[in-house]
């Protein structure tokens, strides 16, 4: 198998920011149409677009920026943090920043909050494994070397000097792609609102927390390089994740008391 060469220079930068693009309208465009199968207009969803698109760049540039700030950011003119056509966005800061964002819109226009979570969640998955190729293209979130036929090579300026590295971004690409098929199929027989949200959850930790095994980015790993800040992330989000279903699960399944007039 002829080993795959990824060439990076201003047209892969430009790729890079088109594919992002393209993650997002594929998101909002896919959840608009589902989002009429729960009494949602499809406006409301892009009408919350900006507010996705704005909370999920600010913050997974802030993420990155505080992640990489002794390495990257320390020396350098603060107007550098806010390039992000460079490069340098992290998928949990950009989840947490939309998420907030979402809830502010929803809760300020009267949404149903859970059953938008649950139109935005296949769309999530879908959004982000356009947006992994684009990292695929800038040469970021590289994996760990490795002589396997399915390895790709960056050129020899790139931080892996041109060595064979697992394609950590097709893993998740993939994985995510998967993902979004799954959830879209669990939407349509869930039993009770935030459940698809939920399920997300758990299930981006779980398939992170298998794409992380393979990074080879990080400058910081632990317990004797097992483990990247992400895992720990991950834990997090699906111990939140489970609370989460377990409690909108019995939420709904708790009898609603009728009134008896005396």
């Amino acid at each position: 198998m002829q080993p795959l060469a990824i060439q990076l220079g201003p047209l892969a930068v430009h790729w890079y920011g088109v594919l992002v693009a393209l993650g997002f309208y594929a998101g909002l465009l896919t959840a608009a149409r589902r989002a009429r199968r729960v009494g949602v207009a499809s406006d409301d969803i892009w009408n919350m677009g900006t507010w996705v698109v704005i909370g999920a760049l600010v913050g997974a540039r802030i993420w990155y920026v505080v992640s990489y700030w002794k390495e990257d950011f320390a020396d350098r003119p603060w107007l550098e943090t806010m390039m992000i056509q460079r490069g340098g966005l992290v998928f949990y800061g950009g989840f947490i920043g939309a998420f907030l964002a979402c809830y502010v819109y929803v809760h300020r226009v009267g949404l149903p909050a859970w059953k938008v979570a649950d139109v935005m969640a296949p769309s999530i998955a879908l959004g982000h494994a356009i947006g992994r190729l684009g990292c695929l293209m800038h040469g970021c979130c590289y994996g760990l070397a490795c002589d396997l036929p399915w390895a790709i090579h960056f050129p020899g300026r790139h931080e892996t000097r041109g060595a064979g590295v697992h394609p950590t971004q097709l893993y998740e690409s993939g994985l995510n792609l998967l993902m979004s098929l799954a959830l879209a199929r669990v939407f349509k027989v869930r039993r009770f609102d935030g459940q698809v949200f939920a399920l997300y959850m758990c299930c981006y930790a779980v398939l992170r927390s298998i794409v992380e095994v393979f990074r080879g980015d990080y400058p910081n790993r632990y317990a004797g390089g097992l483990l990247t800040p992400a895992h720990l992330v991950s834990v997090a989000i699906f111990a939140l994740g489970t609370a989460l279903f377990v409690w909108l699960w019995n939420r709904a399944s708790k009898p609603v008391e009728e009134s008896i007039d005396p």
